[in-house]
C-alpha cells in the first residue's frame, strides 16, 4: 500500500488557465514506528521525480509544506507524513493553519493496527468509548477531508477524493489520510489505471447572469464604494482585473493581509491595510463607505474591525468569493464566482451603464496622509535603543524589491500590514488566517524551496521563535538560505499592549526571573543571545543594538552563503498602534480592577455599534 500511494502520488498533476503543474513535489517526513517501515520503504526505494526532505518537528515541517503551497499559489504541494501518536499530533496545529488559510496540505499520520492484534501498541491513545479512536481522530475539526485506509483496496477511494478537496479553491485546506502502520506494508493488486497520469482541472467558476445582474444593481446605487482585495484576488491572479476595475470606476481598495501585495503600494487607488491592523487611509475611507465589495475574502474580525469599520448606515456588502461559505458572510449580495471571473463579468455590466463613484480628492487626501505617518514612522527614534518602527522603515529600504518576507504572528504582521510597502506580487507572504506563532521561521524554508533564487526573509518576534523554529536546522541541511530577522523586545510584546489596553497591569507577558519577594516574574529580564544560539546550528549570525549595525549586519548577511539570524534588539512598546479600529476581545464584566471595569463598559458601548450580522 505504502508502494502504491507514491506511485499515485508522483502521477498527480494540476492544469490551471491551460497550463499544466506536477502537484506533488516532495514528502516532508520525521520517521518513527507508525511509518518508516511501511510508506518509509516505499520512500526510500522509489525511483521517481518525489524529493523527500527530513523535518525536525512535525508542526515545524507541515508549517513549511504550507508556505511552499502557499508561496505557490496552492498549485503545488509538498506531502507530510509522521509516526503515530504525538509525531502525528503535532501536525494537528499546522491542520488549522492550513484549513483556516485555505491551503492545501496533505498529511499522513501513521496509525495504530488496523487488525487490532497487538494492540494497545506504543503511543496508542486508549479510548473505552470505542476501539476505533485513535489520536488522528483530533484531525477531522481541522481537516477539510478526513480517512483511515483500513484495507488497502481504501487508498484508491481515499486518495482520489483527497484530490478533488486538495485541487478544489472553494474547498482546499488539510486533507488527513491515517496510514495504519499495518496496512502500510499489505499487499493488493491495485489496478494499472490507479498510477496513469492524471490532471486535476483548476476552473475558473463563472458567475451566473443573475448574480451579476443582481450585484450590479446594487452598485449602481451606491455613491462611495470600497473595495476589499483578499487572498482570493492572489491565488486567482486576478490583481489586473482588480486594478482595471478600480480604474475605471474609480473606486478605492484596501488589502488583507492575504490579499496585500497583490498590486504595488504605490497604485493610486491602494489604500493599503485595512481593519483592526490597517491603516488610516483605508480605514477612513471604508467608515465612510455605503459599499463594501469584498473579493476572495474571508472578511475576518481583524478585516472588518469586528464588524464595526463601515460605519455608514447605508452601507452593504457584495462578496465576490468561489467559497460560498465566505461569500454569504455579513448578509452579502453574493457572487459565488472566481475572482477575475466575477470582476470581469460585473466590470463589463457596469461599463456598459456607465457607472462611476463621487469620490472626488478623498482617495487622493487620505492615502497622502496616511504616507506621510508611515514615513513619520519609519523615522521615529527613541533614546537607549532602537524602535520597531525604525528598524522596519531601515528594512523596507534594504531588503530588494523583488525578495519575499515571511510572517505570522505577534505584533509585527500589524506593522507590517500597516507600514510595509510591497511592490512586486508574492513578495509579501503573510499567515494572519491563524496567526500561528512558529510558522514564520518554518514556512520560510518552504517559500525558499518554492523561490530558489530570492532571498527569503522570516520577520519574528522572539516570542514566536521560541515557540519553533526548528526548519531553521533543516534549511542548513539542504543548503536553502533563509534569512531570520528576529525582533527581539524580551517577551510577547503584543498581548502585553492588549493586556494593557484592556486595563489589566502587565502579568506574564515579559520574559523576567521571578522575584523571590513577590513570587511574581518581575525581576529581571532573562538575557538570551538569540545569535550565540543559532550560531550552534551552523547560522551566520550578528546581533545588533543600533541602526549602523543593523545596515552592516544586512549587506554581510546577503552575501552569506548560509541561512543567517540577525538579533535585533529593539525596545518594547516601539510598536504601531491602531488607526481609527477597533477589535473586540472578551473582556471581564466583573472585576476588583477599575481600569477593567471602564474597558468592559467601553467594550460594550462599541458592541452597539457594530454589524449584527
Amino acid at each position: 500500500m505504502g508502494q502504491a500511494l507514491l506511485k499515485f502520488l508522483d502521477n498527480q498533476y494540476v492544469e490551471f488557465d491551460g497550463v499544466q503543474n506536477k502537484f506533488v513535489k516532495g514528502v516532508f517526513t520525521i520517521f518513527g514506528h507508525g511509518c518508516v517501515v511501511g510508506f518509509g520503504e516505499a520512500l526510500e526505494s522509489y525511483k521517481g521525480d518525489i524529493v523527500v526532505y527530513q523535518g525536525k518537528n512535525e508542526q515545524g515541517m507541515a508549517h513549511a509544506a504550507i508556505g511552499y503551497a502557499k508561496q505557490k499559489n496552492r498549485r503545488e504541494i509538498i506531502a507530510c507524513t509522521s509516526s503515530i501518536g504525538p509525531g502525528a499530533l503535532n501536525m494537528v496545529t499546522a491542520a488549522g493553519t492550513a484549513t483556516v488559510n485555505r491551503i492545501p496540505l496533505l498529511l499522513f499520520p501513521g496509525d495504530t493496527f488496523a487488525c487490532r492484534q497487538p494492540d494497545p501498541v506504543l503511543q496508542q491513545v486508549e479510548h473505552p468509548l470505542s476501539q476505533g479512536i485513535t489520536a488522528n481522530d483530533a484531525f477531522k475539526a481541522v481537516s477539510r477531508y478526513w480517512d483511515r485506509i483500513e484495507r488497502p483496496e481504501q487508498l484508491m477511494s481515499a486518495m482520489i477524493n483527497a484530490m478533488r478537496v486538495l485541487t478544489d479553491p472553494a474547498d482546499t485546506g488539510a486533507v488527513t489520510i491515517c496510514i495504519p502502520q499495518d496496512v502500510q506494508g499489505e499487499a493488493y493488486d491495485y489496478p494499472v489505471e490507479f498510477f496513469e497520469k492524471r490532471v486535476h482541472i483548476i476552473s475558473r467558476r463563472e458567475p451566473s447572469k443573475a448574480e451579476i445582474e443582481r450585484a450590479a444593481a446594487k452598485i449602481k446605487n451606491k455613491k462611495k464604494p470600497v473595495i476589499i482585495c483578499g487572498g482570493g484576488v492572489v491565488y486567482s491572479e486576478a490583481a489586473d482585473a482588480l486594478v482595471k476595475f478600480a480604474e475605471r470606476f474609480n473606486i478605492p481598495f484596501g488589502e488583507t493581509q492575504a490579499g496585500k501585495g497583490a498590486v504595488s503600494w504605490k497604485h493610486k487607488l491602494n489604500l493599503g491595510g485595512i481593519g483592526v491592523t490597517g491603516g488610516l487611509a483605508a480605514n477612513r475611507i471604508a467608515m465612510d463607505a455605503d459599499l463594501v465589495i469584498a473579493v476572495g475574502s474571508r472578511l475576518s474580525d481583524f478585516t472588518t474591525s469586528s464588524k464595526w469599520l463601515f460605519k455608514n448606515p447605508d452601507a452593504e456588502v457584495v462578496s465576490i468569493n468561489v467559497n460560498s461559505f465566505d461569500a454569504y458572510k455579513m448578509n452579502a449580495c453574493t457572487v459565488i464566482a472566481d475572482a477575475k471571473a466575477g470582476l470581469e463579468a460585473l466590470y463589463k455590466v457596469l461599463d456598459e451603464a456607465g457607472y462611476m463613484s463621487s469620490y472626488k480628492d478623498e482617495i487622493e487626501n487620505a492615502k497622502k496622509e496616511w504616507e506621510e505617518e508611515v514615513n513619520r514612522l519609519f523615522k521615529a527614534d527613541i533614546e537607549n535603543g532602537l524602535s520597531q518602527t525604525r528598524v522596519l522603515g531601515e528594512l523596507d529600504k534594504l531588503i530588494d524589491k523583488n525578495d519575499i518576507i515571511v510572517g505570522s504572528s505577534g505584533s509585527l504582521p500589524g506593522d507590517l500590514q500597516r507600514v510595509w510597502r510591497p511592490e512586486k506580487p508574492k513578495t509579501y507572504h503573510m499567515e494572519y488566517g491563524f496567526s500561528c506563532m512558529g510558522y514564520e521561521v518554518c514556512a520560510a524554508l518552504g517559500v525558499k524551496i518554492a523561490e530558489p533564487d530570492k532571498e527569503v526573509y522570516s520577520m519574528v518576534g522572539d516570542g514566536s521563535y521560541l515557540m519553533l523554529h526548528s526548519e531553521l536546522v533543516t534549511s542548513i541541511q539542504e543548503g536553502k538560505k533563509i534569512n531570520v530577522l528576529l525582533f527581539d523586545n524580551s517577551g510577547f510584546g503584543c498581548i502585553e499592549n492588549l493586556q494593557n489596553s484592556q486595563g489589566i497591569p502587565t502579568f506574564a507577558t515579559q520574559f523576567k526571573f521571578r522575584d523571590e519577594k513577590t513570587g511574581r516574574l518581575t525581576g529581571q529580564s532573562i538575557p538570551i543571545s538569540y545569535a550565540e544560539a543559532a550560531k550552534g546550528y551552523g547560522c551566520k549570525t550578528y546581533t545588533v543594538t543600533n541602526i549602523e549595525e543593523l545596515k552592516e549586519a544586512f549587506e554581510c548577511a546577503r552575501k552569506d552563503k548560509v541561512s543567517t539570524l540577525i538579533d535585533i534588539k529593539v525596545a518594547p512598546k516601539t510598536m504601531t498602534g491602531g488607526y481609527e479600529s477597533w477589535w473586540r476581545v472578551g473582556v471581564p464584566e466583573v472585576s476588583e480592577n477599575q481600569s477593567v471595569r471602564e474597558a468592559y463598559q467601553k467594550m460594550s458601548e462599541e458592541v452597539k455599534k457594530t454589524k449584527k450580522f
